[in-house]
């Protein structure tokens, strides 16, 4: 019988070297190398200058066991996936994950025994704290979905909001496994009533002298989202690794990543949304120009989106004849239902092949369309539809933050053929 304790027991713990850089992931496809980095902004007519790419900056030391050539380093915690990394498989490895950090991470060392992290479970009827290794006693699932930083394609927005200027690479499609988070209020006599939010309060390390609110990375999502969340100890096929939020990480599938809850040491059922700055002011869906409130929407769900990989510009000299344009499309919360591909800026569409297996409506799917390109300049966009034959949108409503662009405009791809 499992038993639940009132409080942590206190662990010694000594640093743990990172996992092994596994390529062949347990239930995905190996990840291959493939096709481009590029950007395009408007008309059909000709095709867009693409942006200029990042300069070459050290991997930091939390992280250089990543793969270096694919990454794009912003700044010590963001670094973003290059376009030309993603492949033609599903699964997006470790080494080629980007990283999003709001607060410095907690000590190494909480990874030297994962087992014996602990979680505080509040808002059920037995509210209790427990371990890692308790959680893995209350049963396990594993799910694929799209992990995105919220400010994905923030990069692309005509009104250069502040932030990162990410392009397409602060998203990944992995592997979670762990138990449901449903699982475990059932274990705990179930909620406690009048329960309205799920929120989930990160262990990051605070600075001092700050008030811990203004911070602290503690988000709320609708009750909902319980129904899919997980408390995931493992990511394709590994330990979760301390750069990702091992040992212990909230998934909220089919939600943007800042919702997906690092390092969790607090998981509540509650009435209202957290009062801290990230959730009461922060990731909002405000006006240029404005501060986020609570009146604004929250930075949640993510929408229906794609964008093309290849072939691309950085690759080499394209040739005139037949390509295979492929690339990435979500649904987001709901299953995909098709892609359709442009070579013309959006001029005229052909309906793509959805290729590889289906790992569920929360991953991506890779399509690809063979087409024969003439020379000269051409705009290679796409667009993905859901099963309820919902859109990817044309062009994305700018915001103060420089959130959820999924516009297929902004995302298209100029090439040109010799």
């Amino acid at each position: 019988m499992l038993r639940l304790h009132d409080k942590p027991q206190e662990t010694t713990m000594t640093p743990f070297p990172h996992t092994s850089r596994r390529r062949l992931l347990s239930g995905g496809a190996t990840a291959l190398a493939a096709l481009g980095l590029g950007r395009a902004q408007a008309q059909t007519a000709s095709a867009p200058t693409p942006a200029a790419a990042a300069p070459a900056r050290s991997l930091p030391p939390y992280v250089d066991w990543k793969d270096a050539e694919q990454m794009i380093v912003h700044t010590g915690t963001t670094i973003e996936t290059r376009r030309s990394a993603f492949g033609t498989s599903i699964i997006t490895p470790a080494e080629r994950l980007y990283i999003r950090n709001n607060l410095p991470a907690p000590e190494v060392g909480i990874v030297a025994d994962p087992d014996a992290w602990a979680m505080a479970v509040e808002g059920v009827q037995q509210p209790r704290y427990l371990t890692v290794r308790e959680l893995k006693a209350l049963g396990i699932e594993t799910v694929a979905t799209v992990l995105q930083c919220s400010g994905n394609g923030r990069g692309y927005f005509a009104g250069k909001p502040s932030g990162t200027k990410w392009t397409v690479g602060a998203a990944g499609c992995v592997l979670w496994s762990g138990v449901p988070v449903r699982n475990v209020v059932a274990a705990l006599g179930g909620l406690a009533g009048g329960a309205r939010f799920m929120t989930g309060t990160g262990g990051e390390k605070l600075p001092e002298g700050l008030d811990p609110r203004s911070v602290m990375v503690e988000r709320s999502v609708p009750l909902k989202a319980m129904q899919d969340a997980l408390l995931a100890w493992e990511m394709n096929g590994e330990p979760l690794h301390h750069a990702h939020g091992g040992p212990l990480r909230l998934v909220v599938p089919g939600y943007s990543g800042v919702n997906n809850i690092k390092y969790i040491k607090r998981l509540a059922f509650t009435a209202a949304e957290s009062d801290a700055a990230i959730q009461k002011t922060g990731y909002r869906m405000s006006p240029p120009g404005t501060k986020g409130d609570p009146s604004h929407p929250s930075v949640w769900e993510m929408d229906v989106k794609s964008w093309i990989n290849g072939p691309a510009p950085e690759t080499g000299p394209l040739r005139a004849g037949w390509v295979q344009v492929h690339g990435v499309a979500m649904g987001g919360t709901r299953p995909l239902r098709r892609v359709d591909v442009s070579i013309d800026g959006g001029q005229t569409w052909r309906e793509a092949r959805l290729v590889g297996p289906d790992l569920g409506r929360f991953a991506w799917r890779q399509f690809v369309l063979p087409v024969q390109l003439p020379p000269g300049q051409h705009v290679l966009a796409s667009r993905a539809q859901d099963t309820q034959f919902n859109w990817q949108v044309e062009t994305s409503p700018e915001n103060a933050g420089g959130y959820l662009n999924s516009g297929w405009r902004s995302h298209a791809l100029p090439i040109t053929v010799a």
